[in-house]
């Protein structure tokens, strides 16, 4: 007897529901043969059967709660005949020794889902080996899928725009071209049909709250409303009754559906779904202001001395080690210096815990065109000036090419934002969670300022320092800030650590 049991559901992912069963008990199962779905809170989980055999007892029914490694089933292993595909996923007309499957890549460390973007190929087509099929786009980075070798494309499983599991199966190529095999057969069709059957604890949920299927978006296979889709229309206001009588008084031009615009309004506007990425922004910028009790103090410091050190050894530095000197790196090193003397701004809130870091990974936020991201730069307290220069244009490079990896944006303890650059005067940095600081740069500007009791004019910028005031006080807030002044002023203090 051979248990089936739930398999790892991902990062502090601890449980799951039953959605469907695929199998029912005497149904022969071959190897690999998915027999069951499970659904948790934002992805679906196939599990497959380990070995041939019979469908003995299925231990979990559907809309049961099950934990990982949990008993779902029991097969009993013997010379059973081999089981047909499953309906869910029938298999092409070519010989199993014949196909290969597309399968989503690894993703990354802690990513477990991503979303499929346009298919450069159809059903049909023939692709060589390492030809790019498609696209997966995940919270921050985008991922090619090619193809594992030349064949002809006989069945695309996740269609444009669907959220797939890192492991899941995309398409199936077979070795030879088939026409049997692009043709959907009766029993594909109807397997479609069934497929498209709500999630029992979705159904459980909508028959709790009296909603219908019509009022929840389904993100499930084939448009199937999943357990998080009613959660999600539960979370949303109810838009008002069609049929409901107007009321006396003036309509409120909120209320009008904005799914649902007049034509002639229709015409005049375009709708476009937020990428993964711009979801995953906003998200965290919103969970930062929920959560943390953010304040932002402000100071401006006098950019003569950087300026003037920059002018004089740009070209000498640019020889020297082979990249441009620029003012990040001073305010790399400012930071650094800075968060020596206040360490708080550079730790966090862990449940009832600060953790403390000795060592400093920046944060160099970066525009780019699909949106902000923030590449680390780690142990930037131990670098050099021109490492730190030579390392944020490599990050930056690869964060406008799409090429940056989760690793390269994770862990970083404090962040630089250069709001500057778009000409920005002063603006409140929103916190990069679980960090408590990010310090805001912005645009240099020639102002009056007294200097020795007269009035001179300066290349002026303004800081901002955002934090978390449950960890920083308002004194060691305003000592960071003061500290960064300082050494920008007076850049020989960072070499004589002053």
């Amino acid at each position: 007897m051979t248990e089936v049991r739930v398999p790892t559901l991902g990062e502090s992912v601890t449980e799951a529901t039953i959605a469907t069963w695929f199998k029912k008990v005497g149904d022969s199962v071959a190897v690999d043969e998915m027999i069951c779905e499970l659904e948790t809170d934002k992805v679906t989980v196939e599990v497959p059967s380990p070995v041939a055999g019979t469908l003995t007892e299925i231990v979990a029914a559907e809309g049961d709660t099950v934990g990982v490694s949990a008993l779902l089933a029991n097969i009993s292993q013997g010379d059973v005949a081999p089981a047909p595909a499953p309906k869910a996923a029938p298999k092409a007309a070519p010989d199993k020794a014949e196909t290969i499957d597309v399968m989503v890549p690894t993703l990354g460390e802690s990513v477990t889902e991503a979303t499929v973007g346009t298919w450069a190929k159809k059903v049909g087509d023939t692709v060589a080996a390492d030809e790019m099929l498609v696209e997966l786009e995940t919270d921050k980075v985008s991922v090619e899928v090619p193809s594992p070798a030349s064949g002809t494309i006989t069945e695309i499983l996740a269609a444009d725009g669907v959220t797939v599991a890192a492991g899941a199966k995309l398409a199936v190529i077979s070795g030879k071209a088939s026409s049997a095999a692009m043709a959907p057969s009766a029993p594909a069709a109807a397997a479609a049909t069934d497929a498209t059957r709500n999630a029992p604890a979705a159904e459980k949920m909508m028959a709790e709250n009296n909603l219908t299927a019509d009022q929840v978006t389904g993100t499930g296979k084939d448009g199937r409303v999943m357990k998080s889709d009613v959660q999600a229309a539960l979370a949303s206001p109810a838009p008002a009754p069609a049929a409901a009588p107007a009321p006396v008084a003036p309509a409120i031009p909120a209320a009008v559906p904005r799914s649902a615009p007049a034509p002639e309004q229709a015409a005049r506007e375009e709708r476009v779904k937020m990428t993964r990425l711009r979801q995953t922004i906003a998200r965290r910028l919103k969970e930062s202001q929920n959560t943390a009790a953010m304040l932002t103090t402000y100071n401006e410091v006098d950019m003569s001395a950087v300026m003037d050190l920059r002018n004089q050894y740009k070209d000498m530095f640019l020889k020297k080690h082979g990249v441009k000197l620029g003012f990040m790196s001073f305010f790399t090193k400012a930071c650094c210096h800075a968060l020596n003397e206040v360490p708080e701004v550079n730790a966090e809130i862990d449940g009832t815990d600060v953790v403390y870091k000795n060592y400093v990974n920046m944060g160099i936020a970066a525009g780019t065109p699909s949106g902000l991201v923030v590449p680390v730069i780690r142990d930037a307290d131990q670098m050099s000036f021109a490492t730190i220069e030579k390392t944020i244009a490599e990050k930056g490079a690869r964060a406008r090419d799409g090429k940056l990896s989760m690793a390269e944006m994770q862990g970083g303890t404090f962040t630089i934002s250069n709001g500057g650059v778009y000409g920005s005067l002063m603006s409140s940095p929103i916190l990069n969670p679980p960090q408590s600081g990010i310090l805001g740069m912005h645009t240099i500007q020639k102002r009056a300022v007294v200097v020795n009791d007269e009035i001179v004019i300066r290349p002026m910028m303004y800081l901002a320092l955002s934090y978390d005031h449950r960890i920083v006080d308002g004194k060691g807030a305003v000592t960071f800030l003061v500290r960064v002044k300082e050494a920008l002023e007076d850049p020989r203090r960072l070499l004589m650590d002053l």
